[in-house]
């Protein structure tokens, strides 16, 4: 019976202490940040939300072993960068702050793979609306210059859509399925709808008028809901 018991006690200690053996193998690709980590892991290379620990230290979201997503960079001189990470370098929104001929300065921006390429443009910006119950401006991640203009209504496609005008300051005429827009656009650029759409319950017919500008290039998708 005690011979029983030491060996169901090896075997619980074993698999208890299993873990904490695997994460010692867990490993982190930047050099860098290469020392010791604390977090998850997948396959033996740091993911998700984790620490590392090294020159320098990184505490956010880790893919295949790399900074990836949100996360805060610490450089052993005291800078450091709030932001977006793509495999393991700046890429997207972050601010950047460090020292600077003897004063703390702030630098929030872009950045694409690891160069700063400028201030965040301003966000889109509605000039008129009416008779539009909610809308969405967002980018969709294309590489395209690009607008596209959706209608819904009731959580589908307005199909009872009439008189649709659409003018642009830069582009020309695009069409994917039931999205219209324009496309080759030159930003910053100024985008007006109109149309005549009956309501809801389908018993009476409005006008709806949408203008709106965007800075940023993207492709981007606009939703109108009535």
């Amino acid at each position: 019976m005690k011979n029983l018991t030491k060996i169901i006690f090896f075997f619980l200690f074993t698999w208890l202490s299993y873990p904490l053996t695997a994460q010692d193998k867990c490993t982190v690709l930047k050099p860098e940040i290469a020392g010791k980590y604390i977090g998850k892991c997948k396959n033996g290379l740091a993911q998700g939300n984790g620490q590392a620990i090294g020159q320098d230290t990184y505490v956010g979201s880790f893919k295949k072993g790399l900074p990836h997503g949100e996360g805060t960079y610490t450089w052993a001189n005291g800078d450091s960068y709030v932001g977006n990470w793509e495999e393991g370098l700046r890429q997207g929104e972050g601010t950047m702050k460090f020292r600077s001929n003897g004063k703390d300065t702030a630098m929030t921006g872009l950045w694409d793979k690891d160069l700063y390429k400028g201030p965040l443009p301003p966000k889109p910006v509605v000039m008129k609306s009416v008779s539009i119950d909610r809308y969405t401006i967002n980018k969709s991640g294309g590489r395209k210059d690009r607008v596209l203009i959706n209608f819904y209504q009731v959580g589908a496609r307005n199909t009872t859509i009439e008189n649709l005008m659409l003018t642009t300051s830069s582009g020309t005429d695009a069409n994917l399925g039931q999205s219209v827009g324009y496309e080759n656009i030159i930003f910053p650029v100024t985008i007006k709808v109109t149309y005549t759409t009956w309501n809801k319950l389908h018993k009476a017919q409005f006008d709806a008028i949408f203008e709106f500008e965007i800075f940023e290039p993207g492709d981007w998708v606009v939703d109108l809901h009535n």
